[in-house]
């Protein structure tokens, strides 16, 4: 395979290699880091820091703009197969006969899809011997709804065709509570709102969105938890859901999420904070249990890579 020649654009200029890698691919970190460690990843031209054509590049190499790299990208494997495999810190934070709830690690995708090779929460649950519904697609069956790659948190699965049934309505007619927590660049005014902005595929990336006049109907509440000056915490539900929604809502305020390079973060911040992704956590997922029709609620803390850029923040 012959290697693909990229330059470092100036928005992610001062990267880590791996997450420079995840943003201009669009794969996982785990992956970028994996490709790494195969040596598909050489400098083409560095003549500033003295390197030599060639060498290999490693994970926690800084990432100037202009660097030339030569990347070998690696054939992919069918994109809708479900490769059932453990997925480490996938943790299960409920299970009974008609529902699966999980906490979602970063660097897992929901379910496969074109250009994704990553670990998946559908192949991790299988892995673990937990059933899963049939509905759906074969690729999707049992998601009812889905966290981006880059974003940790609570989901819900369903485990029987009732389920998912329910399940996918609720989500549909928006009976069902999402709460956010969100770590923004700077401080939003007013610091208590609503972005209510449409959201469509963004022109000229067809794996960025943007808010675009004639784009899906789009509202996301948010208020202030805490706020640290450089950045802030802000707790978020939301009335819809589209793709990347809070990020693409925070970015057009002018405020993206730290450490989210794709919408415009200031690199600078996420190095000091040690963020290789996009501080957004799913904390709560709320929704009446298909079985018994009772409102159940889960939550889940923040991993150690979010919880240590706060601790940097408040000792800072």
């Amino acid at each position: 395979m012959s290697p693909h020649q990229i330059a470092v654009p100036t928005e992610l200029d001062g990267g880590r290699a791996d997450a420079v890698l995840a943003t201009l691919f669009e794969v996982s970190r785990v992956e970028s880091v994996q490709w790494l460690k195969d040596g598909l990843v050489t400098w083409a031209q560095d003549r500033t820091q003295g390197r030599s054509a060639g060498r290999k590049v490693k994970k926690s190499d800084r990432l100037a703009a202009g660097t030339e790299l030569a990347v070998v990208v690696p054939e992919k494997l069918d994109p809708l197969e479900v490769r059932i495999e453990a997925v480490e810190d996938l943790t299960l934070l409920h299970q009974d006969t008609e529902i699966v709830v999980v906490d979602k690690p970063v660097g897992v995708a929901a379910h496969p899809s074109p250009g994704w090779t990553g670990p998946t929460v559908i192949g991790g649950l299988l892995a673990a011997g937990v059933e899963i519904s049939t509905s759906g697609a074969q690729e999707r069956r049992g998601i009812v709804h889905r966290l981006d790659v880059g974003t940790s948190g609570v989901m819900v699965v369903a485990k029987t065709e009732h389920a998912y049934s329910v399940l996918k309505d609720a989500f549909r007619e928006r009976t069902t509570h999402k709460s956010y927590h969100a770590l923004i660049q700077g401080l939003p005014d007013p610091v208590d709102g609503t972005i209510d902005a449409p959201i469509g595929r963004h022109p000229g990336h067809d794996w960025r969105f943007a808010v675009l006049d004639g784009g899906r109907d789009s509202r996301t509440h948010y208020r202030l938890k805490q706020a640290y000056g450089r950045a802030s915490l802000m707790d978020v539900t939301l009335e819809t859901g589209r793709t990347h929604q809070i990020r693409v809502h925070f970015s057009a305020l002018g405020h993206p999420c730290a450490g989210d390079l794709t919408y415009g973060a200031d690199p600078q911040l996420a190095a000091d904070l040690g963020l290789t992704r996009q501080w957004l956590h799913a904390v709560e997922l709320g929704f009446h249990h298909p079985g018994s029709g009772d409102w159940v609620s889960y939550r889940t803390d923040y991993p150690a890579d979010l919880a240590q850029a706060l601790e940097i923040l408040e000792n800072g």
